[in-house]
Parts: structure tokens; sequence; C-alpha cells
């Protein structure tokens, strides 16, 4: 038959796919294995931990590579999580098709039994969602027991927020004239606290909201949580269908803002009398301590803002980033307004311009003469021979930058914030006449800079009026939380704020240049974990819970007898023998995808040192699968075993040190478009190889009785 001749070549596209992937099995799971990627040709090298980072560092030539590279980066640029799996899941299903096509499937039936699969594993798992409402109440419940943490730092993470003194700081920051305020702390032995570290949280009028993690053996102060409101029901966009060029369409205020509607009047505390976010979010951190700290301290300062609105969003635009070189991770923490990087130049204007207020000017494009914006046209009957000569290029830039200046002096400006690149010699002017220009600026901070000092961005600088300046800006250098002004040498950073800002910056800090980039890919992703689940208003147990079920489910379809084709297959595949087919090969392909599923399970295990070895991880694995089956309910099973912290348990891991395993989640949306974009990519590279006639055989195919069945390329 045809099949079978064309399945006796070698298919290269899914042997790059399993190869590419492979490099990537580290990368899986909380505890991943960090890689450096070495340049031949440089012999430099970068540190990553990320598939995102992987791929993006390895030099793709294949077609295989680019599909792969795209399907990464439409999964990253839609929920920043999921990469990892979606990597090696495409691995484990290439090898799995290519399994298959060596016992000679068609592969129409490869396609459409693998669909199915994947299908029925995602209606399958629907009973391993959880509402927000209930995981709260039950992490609550989890922390509350004295056996759970024993930890007395979790307590004081969910009563702190409730202290009125640490209430007022917030009410104070947000809505008071800048003034030092005192701080509320209350002090614990370290033995008290389970984790490795402990946030301290230092609020003043116009100073950072710090979570400064301690080493092991110091002093732990109030630790304040994320607030987090119950979810109200409503109708949630529901995922249709999956495309590895594509991402689900959503409008901006959904997508960048997580809608946690309720009153704080009306809360009542949980088990362990938190009423936020905070345990949700270490949850979803998957074990990175230092990341979920940081999130708690925005989480609660944008609840407090929140309380006197009376509803709570999460709100993703208001959070960005600056990344410190130079400076212990201990000095990580949050601070109210913008943080970023200026040279000592722009540091002298900073210092001469602190405790005063600043006339603000935003600028929607690059600063500098050439700029033109997007769907600009020039006239169309001129024709330039020579733009600027030579003789006169000094000249006519002289006179650009005079004007420029003249503009920002007469409307007196102050500060300016640009989206793109400024004009280094308009720069060294703004300076010399004490005008502070800061460029790349992302487009969520000048919207946030516009909102509070009802500054006008504008394009060009001819465009300014009166109107489009805003006021009451202030700037001073940024203070680490022991209060000192940091001097990193090349760059200095300085914080920008207005009173009322709803805008917060995580600063990122490391002493280690390979892991800058680490820290800042793992603080966004644990962001877009919360910001995600409050969006789809439900999550996933995780620890491999999903996966589990999915394996247990696929092994049950794949024993199922065989049946007779019924009249819905024979129409879909148009013929009685395609229908014929997939019925008969279809506990083959099962069997296949089943086997993906375990072996996702068991690197995890490794990876997360819960088992010495593959081997011990799938005896694991086959342990519960059984126990689960004589059950006679799978799913209630894993339930069970998930609630108890003993599901694909191992001796150590993120939260070993605690007496009881921290309850881990997923999300839900993230996780099935992630399997849905893997299984598109691998299907489309075997439909395309299946298409290319190669290899030693070709010219017998061609003679055969079936060539015209075939399309020759």
């Amino acid at each position: 038959m045809a099949f079978r001749d064309l399945n006796a070549r070698r298919h290269i596209g899914l042997q790059q796919l399993s190869s590419l992937a492979f490099t990537g099995r580290t990368l899986l799971g909380p505890m991943k294995s960090c890689k450096f990627i070495v340049d031949e040709s440089t012999n430099q090298s970068t540190l990553i931990c990320s598939a995102v980072r992987l791929i993006e560092s390895l030099d793709l030539t294949c077609a295989a590579g680019q599909l792969l590279n795209e399907t990464i980066q439409a999964q990253n640029k839609e929920f920043k999580t999921g990469m990892s799996t979606l990597l090696f899941l495409v691995g484990a299903w290439s090898n799995a098709v290519l399994e298959c096509l060596q016992q000679n499937v068609p592969v129409s039936a490869i396609v459409s039994v693998m669909s199915e699969g994947l299908n029925s594993c995602c209606e399958r798992i629907q009973c391993l969602q959880i509402s927000l409402h209930d995981a709260n109440k039950e992490l609550c419940s989890s922390s509350a027991r004295p056996n759970a943490f024993k930890s007395k730092a979790c307590q004081i993470a969910c009563d702190s927020l409730l202290n009125p003194q640490i209430s007022l700081c917030f009410q104070k920051d947000i809505f008071a004239p800048e003034e030092a305020i005192p701080i509320n702390s209350c002090s614990h032995q370290a033995d008290d606290c389970n984790f490795n570290g402990c946030l301290v949280s230092p609020l003043t009028g116009f100073g950072s909201i710090a979570s400064l993690v301690k080493p092991a053996g110091g002093k732990s102060t109030a630790v304040i949580s994320g607030s987090g409101i119950i979810a109200s029901s409503g109708n949630q966009q529901k995922l249709t269908h999956s495309r590895y060029f594509s991402t689900l369409q959503r409008s901006r205020s959904s997508s960048q803002q997580s809608n946690f509607q309720g009153y704080l009047s009306g809360q009542s505390a949980g088990p362990c009398g938190c009423y936020g976010l905070g345990h949700l979010a270490m949850a979803l951190s998957h074990g990175n301590q230092t990341s979920v700290k940081l999130l708690q301290s925005i989480v609660a300062y944008q609840q407090e803002r929140a309380e006197y609105r009376g509803s709570f969003q999460f709100n993703v635009t208001g959070i960005v980033t600056c990344c410190l070189l130079g400076l212990p991770e201990s000095y990580s923490c949050v601070s109210p307004g913008f943080v970023t990087l200026v040279s000592p130049e722009q540091a002298t204007v900073t210092k001469y311009f602190e405790d005063k207020p600043l006339r603000i000017l935003l600028v929607d494009g690059d600063l500098t003469e050439q700029y033109r914006h997007l769907g600009f046209n020039r006239p169309c009957n001129v024709r330039t021979i020579l733009e600027r000569p030579s003789l006169w290029e000094g000249r006519a830039g002289d006179l650009w930058l005079s004007s420029a200046l003249d503009i920002l002096i007469s409307f007196e400006v102050n500060l300016v914030l640009v989206k793109g690149n400024v004009c280094e010699n308009l720069m060294e002017r703004c300076i010399a006449n004490r005008i502070l220009v800061i460029g790349s600026v992302a487009r969520d901070v000048l919207c946030a800079f516009g909102e509070v000092t009802s500054a006008q961005p504008v394009t060009y600088l001819t465009q300014l009026n009166a109107s489009c300046v805003g006021n009451g800006a202030q700037v001073e250098l940024w203070k680490a939380c022991d209060g000192r002004a940091m001097d990193l040498g090349e760059l200095i950073p300085v914080r920008i704020e207005v009173r009322g800002i709803p805008l917060l910056t995580a600063v990122l800090t490391t002493a280690v240049a390979s892991k800058m980039q680490l820290i800042e890919d793992q603080f966004w992703t644990l962001v877009y974990r919360l910001h995600h689940a409050l969006n789809d208003k439900k999550v996933f147990l995780g620890g491999g819970a999903v996966e589990l079920l999915c394996l247990s489910h696929i092994q049950m379809l794949a024993e199922q007898p065989l049946q007779p084709a019924n009249k819905n297959a024979v129409k879909e595949f148009h013929s009685p023998w395609l229908a014929a087919s997939a019925t008969e090969y279809k506990s083959v392909v099962l069997q296949a995808l089943a086997s993906s599923w375990k072996q996702y399970l068991s690197v995890v295990m490794c990876n997360s040192a819960k088992a010495a070895s593959e081997l011990e991880a799938c005896a694991s694995v086959d342990h519960h699968l059984k126990k689960a089956a004589d059950s006679g309910s799978p799913s209630a099973y894993i339930l069970g075993e998930f609630r108890t912290g003993d599901l694909l348990r191992g001796g150590s891991g993120p939260f070993a040190d605690h007496g009881e395993s921290l309850r881990v989640y997923d999300n839900v949306t993230a996780k099935t478009e992630a399997w849905r974009r893997a299984l598109d990519l691998v299907l489309l590279v075997l439909q395309t190889d299946a298409e290319i006639i190669t290899g030693p055989k070709r010219n017998q195919l061609l003679n055969s009785r079936v060539s015209s069945e075939l399309m020759f390329l």
C-alpha cells in the first residue's frame, strides 16, 4: 500500500524536532538545571534556564526549527508560561509519531487518533480544576494546620496586612504628602520559619516597599502577603482552537488586567486569618521564593489602593522591572514609581531636582531629527539627490538641536520621558541646561504618568503646547532598603514618582551578570501565572496530577476493545477504508501517546530529585496508575493523593524543607494551550513530511501503481 512505502523513508522534520526538544529536558519542572550556551565562533557563553532563551540562543537553520521557535514565541507572547512543557511535549510526541510510523500506522490514523486523544484528555481533566475561592480556602486551611508549614512567618504574612498601622502606611504613601512613616514590625527567630529567608517591608512616604530576602539565621520582621478577593462568577472566553502562528484574541483591558471584583468590607478571613492572594502566589510559584515575595508585596500594595475604589484589579501594566547588576540578591525589592538607570551626568541633574516638583513631557517616539512617525509619506513628486550635504551637516544639526532645546526651555520642561531613542547631542545640551531626558521608556509607563500628571504624549517637539506638559513629578536617587543611595559606576538608579501613580517597579539585583536575565524571566513568569489564574478564575491541581490523570485516561482508552467504525467516523474521513484504519490502529497510537505522558512525569520527577533515575520514576508512576485503577475512580484517587501531599512525592524538592508538601497549582488555559500548540506543530511537520518524497525508493514510487495518488513537489 502507498502509506507503507511512504513510511519506509526517513521523517527528517520529526527527527529534527525531537533533537531540538531533547536539549531542553533539564528545563522541565520546578527545579530547572541551567545551561551554558557557547558560541563557537567567539567562545562567548550565556546562561539560560528557560525554553524561550534556549531556542533564541540556538542557530536554527532548519525549517522545523523555525516552526518550533515561532510556536514557543507565540506561547511566550500570550502566556509567559508553559514554554518548557511545550518544548518537551514536542519532542515526546515527535518520538511517539515516529514509533507509530515504524509500525506502519497510516498518517491519517495518527493525526486523527492523537487529536481525539488530546481532546479527550482536555475534557477528562476538567474535574481537576478548582475555583480560586476553593483554592484559597484550601491553601489557608493547610497553612493553618500546625503540621503544614510549622512556620510562624506564614501566619505573619496573613495577619500583617490587617494590621492598622501597616494599612495606614499604605494609605499615607498613596494619598498623603511625602514624609517618613514609622514601620510596625515584629521580630521572630529565623528558626520559626521554614523558608530560607524572610520578607521585610519598610514603607515610607517616598521610599521603597522593600521585599528583602535575608539569609538564614537573621531576624525576620512582619511579612506582607498579597491581598485577594473571592472571584465572582461570570462568562469566560473559552479556548476553541489553536494555531502555532497566532494567539488568542483578547481586548487590551482583559489581557492586561486581571479583573477580580469584590468588596473588601464584605470579605471574611480564611482559616488562617488571610484575606489575600499570598498563598495562591506561593502555590503558583513552584518553589521560586524570591519572586513570590516580591509579588506578594506588589499585590499587597495594589490591594491597599483598591480598598478606596471598592474593587481589586491585579494590573500587570502597572508593574515594571529594573535590573541592577552588582548588588547582592538580598537587595531585591519593590519600589513605588518608576526606577530606571541613568548616566552619572544625568544623576547630577537628578540630585539638583530632589524634593522639587517637576514639569514633565512625554514623547511617543524617538527624540531625534530623523525620526518620522509610522505611516509618514514623503512627497511623491520630489526626488532627493542628497538629503544633507556634508558641508552643511553640522549647521543643519545645530539648527535642529537649538530649536528643540528652545522649545523645552520655553515651556519650562524639567523632565522628558521618551519612548524610543534620544539624540546624544540633544541629551548633552539638556544636561547642561538641567533638563533630565530619559529614553527607552515603555508605553505603559508613559500612560501611567500621563494619567496622573495630565501630560499628553507628543510625537514631535513642534507639537508641544502648554496643555501637553504635566506637573507634580518628583525624581530622586533610588535608595536601597538600608536607606543608602547606590552608585553602580557607569549607571546609577533613579526613581521617578508622582503622588497617586499606580506604577510599581520590581528592582531585581544580583552580583552575577549571567543570572540577571534568569531572575527577570522567573519574576515575570510568576506575575503572569497569577494574572492568568485570576483571569481564568480557576486553576489546575499541580505537581503532576493533571498529567497523571491524562496518562490513566489514555491507557484506559487504549485497553478498550476494538469497535467497528461508526457512521460519524466514515463521514469524517470521507472513506470507509480510512475510518476502519483509524479504528484498527487506535490502540497503537494511544499507547504511544501514553508513553509520552509517562516520559513527561518521569523527567519531572528526576529533575525535581524525587527519583534517582527515570527507571525509578517510571516505577513510581506505574504504582500510582495501578492504585488509581484499583480504586475505581482515578480522578478521586489523584485528588485524594494531592490533598494529602503524597502524589508523586519524593524525598526532596523545592518545598522539601516543609514538614508537609505545599500545594502546587497550574494555570488552566496556559497549560492546555501549550499542549495543543505542541501537538499542532508535530502533526503539521508530520503531514508536511508525508507530502515530500525522499530517499532511495523515490523512483520505485514514481513507477508504482499508486503514483497517481501522490503529489510531488
